[in-house]
């Protein structure tokens, strides 16, 4: 058999637009065939949610039918865990007679070890391997200190990373346009694969889902729209809960059904042709897609982030208290603070939580419950749509000042003036504490103990001031313990 296939295997990428892995293989007038590996074992040893594998499922479904219409077949093998997919890949590869094998980048502990065990083992058979950076807009390792060192602080990471995004900002790819007679040979070395992966291969259907789109076409115009309708305001509108002031477009960013540069670009493109510098609110949105390169960067450099260690290891001796009755009313939305509350039941029924909310209710879990953020952070990636383990653990180290951060340990947020702050009406309130609603907008932050038990609303597990002192102290007590 000729060797002059190229094989594209998709990941966290599962889209056909501005995708260098598929674009680049269709480029070398090569025939194409791609590969997904359904790992649903992995998946659950990492913590992801019935919810989220289901809709990625969903996503790959979708994906099947994109490349189809490319004329590109997709074949989508139950591997379960990574290993089981390296011995399936290797399989593939040899039957198909691939030439090269090209793909885009995951930065997590478990996914490099699988990529760089089966490039070893392919280019030991003499097949090429082509991988892209297409998470981040700048790779991982190429912002860098004086020193040569990787940042441990946002700000000055931003300022060395925006002359290189400017650089490295170009147009999306685009759509492959792979040739009749490129996927004519495709099809027929699919005629010749092995009964025994036949037999492995899964055969997915789409569900309908009202609220997050698999259409890359849709997601295209949702991103768009943002951006023109909501993109100059985001800076006024992007901490209101009851608003839609946030492009919901993260979701479709954490498995790739989007790509980050084809929102960066379309951003710039409104704000002047500038990353930073124009309207505010697109400069905002420009920086939290920032953010997201940041932590990516953080994981590759601290390994130790995706092994649940904290970025700070002087942290790792905090007395976190263990209170199973206090961790289950903070994720069932019973904590008596109206704010956490509605947070963690729009969590809970809808897979997705406003990020401003995210901080306030993460906050809460680990300085007034003084609750370990693992188990936060465990949970959000149980129910999360958009769970990623670089911006979820990123956010909540963040949140219980284990992580990378210039602000010292005791920033808390009040709930309560927060949720005066953010959702002043309580309209949000309203939306996801029903029981509350019928109390004028003012009184639902904070309502007496005669407005709980009329309208059967917890009392508050914990008292603000109290709660907020027992976690100085116990941060104290741990830095004070620390020789310098």
């Amino acid at each position: 058999m000729n060797s002059d296939l190229n094989l594209v295997w998709f990941r966290t990428d599962l889209r056909c637009y501005d995708n260098p892995a598929l674009f680049h293989a269709c480029a070398q007038g090569r025939p194409v065939i791609a590969v997904y590996c359904h790992t649903a074992s992995q998946w659950q040893q990492h913590g992801l949610g019935k919810r989220k594998v289901r809709w990625m499922e969903n996503a790959v479904a979708a994906l099947q039918n994109n490349l189809r219409a490319l004329g590109i077949p997709l074949l989508v093998l139950e591997a379960d865990t990574f290993d089981n997919s390296e011995s399936l890949l290797q399989t593939l590869i040899s039957e198909l007679g691939v030439s090269r094998l090209l793909f885009n980048n995951e930065y997590e502990v478990n996914e490099r070890k699988r990529d760089i065990n089966l490039c070893r083992w392919a280019r030991d058979q003499g097949v090429e391997i082509s991988r892209y950076h297409d998470q981040c807009l700048v790779p991982p390792g190429d912002v860098l200190t004086k020193s040569e060192q990787p940042f441990k602080v946002y700000s000055p990471f931003r300022k060395a990373w925006l002359p290189k995004a400017e650089q490295l900002l170009t147009t999306p790819l685009g759509l492959p346009q792979p040739s009749a007679e490129q996927q004519a040979l495709a099809d027929q070395r699919m005629q010749q694969l092995p009964s025994r992966l036949r037999t492995l291969e899964l055969q997915l259907s789409i569900e309908t889902d009202d609220r997050w789109s698999h259409c890359e076409t849709e997601l295209h115009e949702q991103l768009q729209r943002f951006v023109d309708e909501h993109g100059p305001d985001y800076d006024q509108q992007r901490d209101l809960p009851a608003k839609p002031g946030t492009s919901a477009l993260s979701p479709a960013l954490s498995i790739g059904l989007i790509s980050a540069r084809q929102c960066i670009h379309t951003a710039v493109q409104a704000n002047e042709g500038r990353l930073i510098g124009g309207n505010k609110g697109l400069d905002s949105w420009i920086n939290e897609l920032t953010w997201r390169d940041f932590y990516r960067h953080l994981m590759v450099a601290f390994p130790q982030l995706c092994k649940h260690k904290s970025f700070k290891p002087e942290y790792e001796g905090v007395c976190w208290r263990n209170s199973e009755e206090d961790f289950q009313a903070w994720c069932e939305g019973r904590t008596g603070y109206p704010i956490v509350d509605a947070a963690q039941r729009q969590l809970v029924q809808t897979g997705w939580m406003h990020n401003r909310l995210r901080m306030i209710t993460a906050m809460f879990l680990t300085k007034h419950l003084l609750i370990d953020w693992r188990r936060g952070e465990a949970f959000f990636n149980q129910h999360l749509m958009d769970a990623d383990l670089a911006s979820n653990n990123g956010g909540w180290q963040w949140s219980a000042s284990t992580g990378a951060d210039g602000a010292p340990y005791f920033r808390i947020f009040n709930p309560i003036a927060q949720s005066e702050k953010f959702d002043a009406d309580g309209e949000f309130i309203a939306r996801y504490v029903p029981e509350l609603a019928k109390l004028a907008g003012k009184y639902r932050h904070n309502p007496s103990a005669f407005e709980r038990q009329t309208c059967g609303y917890p009392q508050p597990v914990v008292d603000h001031k109290y709660g907020r002192q027992r976690a100085l102290n116990a941060f104290k007590a741990l830095k004070d313990a620390t020789p310098a």
